[in-house]
């Protein structure tokens, strides 16, 4: 296995959302469990940014932001690349949001407050699932 094909089979977490206590408290979290977290952003603008500058394929994304809403965000990282996976998260529980946040292309759901397990547990489950993308494309 080349040096870019492991990598792109490691997972690489980006963390968006407006709050700092929640994207530090979801970083120190991940970066606990030894996951790698490359980039952290407090709005949609920047987390767009962020897209195209770091190696992330993993987005943890507050719906509820100011300006640009989390599934706005998903519709743009889904549009520049296929390969990402979108854990929306939000403190709003409806079904509404849950089947809007598979819509926009969320692949699992997060309701505020979580534990640090269920955001491990959350995790782990996207990285199981790019490690069984790669090894069907290998």
């Amino acid at each position: 296995m080349t040096k870019d094909e492991e990598h792109k089979k490691s997972l690489q977490v980006v963390v968006v959302d407006d709050s700092e206590f929640t994207r530090k408290s979801i970083v120190d979290a991940l970066e606990e469990q030894g996951i790698a977290v490359v980039g952290e952003a407090n709005s949609a603008e920047t987390a767009a940014k962020l897209l195209r500058t770091t190696s992330g394929n993993c987005y943890i994304i507050d719906i509820v932001m100011p300006e640009t809403s989390g599934f706005e965000l998903a519709k743009i990282i889904n549009e520049e690349n296929k390969d990402h996976f979108i854990i929306l998260m939000s403190s709003l529980k409806t079904e509404n949001i849950i089947i809007e946040a598979i819509t926009n292309g969320a692949c699992d759901f997060l309701q505020k407050p979580f534990s640090k397990q269920e955001l491990y547990d959350t995790v782990m489950k996207v990285k199981h699932e790019l490690e069984n993308v790669d090894e069907l494309s290998a």
